[in-house]
């Protein structure tokens, strides 16, 4: 399995580093893997939904 850091990743999703680096500490992202310092994370991981966002509510 290939796995990518949090900066090769932020530049694949187009969202910060230290973004990457809060989902793979809450555990949001499968099967991530610290080393070290390092984390690592699957090339094929799914972005995560944006959490801190609400959903817009449709007009009705």
């Amino acid at each position: 399995m290939e796995y990518l850091t949090t900066v090769e990743m932020s530049k694949k999703w187009n969202i910060s580093s230290r973004r990457i680096i809060t989902l793979c500490i809450d555990g949001r992202i499968d099967g991530v893997i610290k080393k070290g310092k390092m984390w690592l994370i699957p090339a094929d991981a799914k972005k995560p939904a944006d959490a801190r966002r609400k959903k817009e509510k449709t007009a009705e």
